[in-house]
């Protein structure tokens, strides 16, 4: 029912650890899931045929190694078993609660977008799963350990086939084509359901060492600023607090509330700025800025 494709780096130290734990997770997400790998990173071959994934050994590049999106989407739905796909980044662990909400937006849906927040946490070892009871142990896991992270990180999208006929080349490892994603679904009137509330996808911690800059590289540098050119400069961006519908419960989707978008992201923002600058009058009444800050995240991720 579901082709799921990604591309990963180099299968050593601890983003090999990560990738691993990632494939592993989707490989048994279901009997009809198909997992397809590209790109002929260094343990890449061996992975797939470990685990009994489809390796496809080309990905087009561009002059600095970087990887294209669009040949990845145009290849996976071309090749891909099954109508509906998600490419997904290949250190988010997926368990059985995202099978469930894609096979209830199928159900609800011919035609769609799913995305959805990440938890972050970190995992530096195997996860054994051989542990019929892996996934619950993850959850405890990362319900103590992790956060969830905010409405603009998005690292899986699962759409019907055909609702990415034309994606600009944009580049792997550099910002805004996730944001891209979700404003041309939005463009071309598909749904676009956020799985949030039902659905703990896992993103293990990592250093970003493939950038001189780390994270904050992968925003400012020329590549990205490329990528933001691709995406209108900016203009055609939209995030997880752009849905138009939301999972109520397991079984129910439904219509994101009105001015969603303000209540989750723009309300949050504007209590931080004000709690940066009152601290002059904070202080007297003994209201510390660490406190303060719980209540703008419960703000931004409860609501």
């Amino acid at each position: 029912m579901l082709t799921l494709f990604t591309t990963a780096k180099a299968f050593r130290g601890r983003i090999g650890i990560a990738q691993r734990n990632a494939l592993k997770s989707w490989k048994l997400l279901h009997s009809n899931v198909e997992v397809i790998l590209f790109g002929d990173d260094e343990g890449a071959a061996e992975v797939c045929a470990e685990f009994g994934l489809r390796h496809e050994p080309h990905v087009e590049r561009h002059q600095s190694g970087m990887k294209y999106l669009n040949y990845l989407f145009e290849k996976a739905q071309a090749i891909g078993r099954y109508e509906y796909l998600c490419y997904a980044n290949c250190d988010i662990i997926l368990t059985d609660d995202f099978y469930r909400a894609f096979v209830k937006a199928v159900g609800w849906r011919k035609r769609f977008l799913m995305i959805g927040q990440r938890w972050d946490a970190d995992i530096s070892e195997p996860v054994d799963f051989t542990d019929p009871g892996w996934s619950i142990a993850l959850r405890h896991h990362v319900q103590k350990v992790g956060f969830r992270q905010a409405m603009h990180y998005i690292d899986y999208f699962a759409f019907s086939k055909g609702v990415y006929d034309e994606i600009p080349p944009f580049l792997l490892g550099r910002s805004w084509w996730d944001h891209w994603l979700v404003w041309k679904a939005l463009s071309r009137d598909v749904p676009v359901i956020d799985c949030s509330s039902v659905v703990m996808a896992v993103h293990q911690n990592h250093p970003h060492t493939y950038h001189p800059q780390g994270k904050q590289g992968t925003h400012e540098d020329v590549l990205a600023e490329q990528n933001k050119g691709l995406a209108g400069n900016g203009k055609h961006l939209r995030i997880t607090a752009d849905s138009t519908h939301v999972f109520a419960g397991k079984d129910v989707i439904r219509r994101a509330p009105p001015f969603r978008r303000l209540t989750v992201w723009t309300l949050p923002k504007l209590w931080k700025i004000l709690i940066f600058r009152t601290f002059w009058l904070r202080k007297p009444l003994g209201l510390r800025r660490k406190n303060l800050s719980k209540v703008a995240q419960k703000l931004r991720y409860k609501l």
